[in-house]
């Protein structure tokens, strides 16, 4: 399968482009990793209130750190990165690179909101990661969210058909974070993320064989949040839930609190290994 990923600069960035393109049967050929112009650490930094959240930025540097470096400081990278501003994949010159590209599927995880001629062009070949279960979170923070708001049951990664709106697109399959006792928020998102990179292989080797799943319908308990949420309150709310053990209330009613919010189970993505 010959693929075109979209994608950010950060570390786990680095790791998913990376681990994805060292699959035997998948060609990579081009990853456009986008820069930001700015990032929530520069946000918050020019609050004055913003002991917690500066915390909580620098833990989950630190844990992804420890999850990502060493793989992605050290595997051979087959990936074929062309470092991008901001916004230019959806500038032309970028666009008509692509489409001369002619790849299987694109895939994109932590880019820019994309526009245009792609969407209609690669319909049905543009595979969105949403790290987050849709449609009950949407737009930011979306498995930060549901730690505020003690529903564990509810942090996981949706893979998505791409369309023009906000984690909108029609599902592919959807899985749950795995939780163990001494976890914290950024464990349980970094875990997350490596679990989500072997999912997504197997979605891109099987990609012909996958069935249509029946949607949910959007209800009014869909939450959509944005960064400017992010507050001094949420991140001292996330640390007490956990104190106040969270992980493990969860993990003692596991089946039934997963049960009160069906995801979308796609099982042809394991028909290989």
């Amino acid at each position: 399968m010959k693929v075109i990923i979209l994608t950010g600069t950060d570390l786990r960035h680095d790791f998913f482009r990376k681990f994805i393109a060292n699959s035997k049967e998948i060609e990579v050929l081009q990853s456009y990793c986008e820069e930001k112009e700015i990032n929530l650490r520069n946000i918050t930094e020019q609050d004055f209130d913003n002991t917690f959240r500066l915390n909580h930025l620098h833990a989950r540097e630190q844990s992804e750190n420890d999850f990502f470096s060493l793989f992605a400081n050290y595997t051979k990278d087959n990936s074929n990165p062309k470092f991008i501003r901001k916004g230019e994949i959806n500038q032309e010159n970028a666009i008509s690179s692509i489409i001369e590209s002619n790849p299987d599927i694109i895939i994109a995880y932590g880019c820019s909101i994309i526009r245009g001629s792609l969407l209609s062009i690669f319909k049905g070949r543009f595979i969105n990661v949403h790290l987050g279960l849709s449609p009950y979170y949407r737009g930011s923070g979306t498995n930060f969210w549901p730690l505020v708001n003690k529903q564990p049951e509810l942090v996981g990664v949706t893979f998505m058909h791409i369309n023009e709106g906000i984690d909108t697109g029609e599902i592919i399959h959807q899985v749950r974070a795995k939780y163990v006792f001494g976890d914290t928020p950024s464990t349980v998102g970094n875990r997350l993320i490596v679990d989500m990179s072997k999912i997504l292989k197997n979605i891109i080797v099987n990609f012909s064989k996958l069935r249509k799943m029946k949607q949910f319908q959007v209800s009014s308990e869909d939450r959509i949040y944005r960064k400017k949420d992010y507050s001094e309150q949420s991140v001292k709310s996330i640390y007490n839930n956990f104190k106040d053990n969270l992980i493990q209330k969860y993990l003692s009613e596991e089946d039934k609190r997963n049960s009160t919010y069906p995801i979308i189970n796609n099982v042809d993505i394991w028909n290989s290994d």
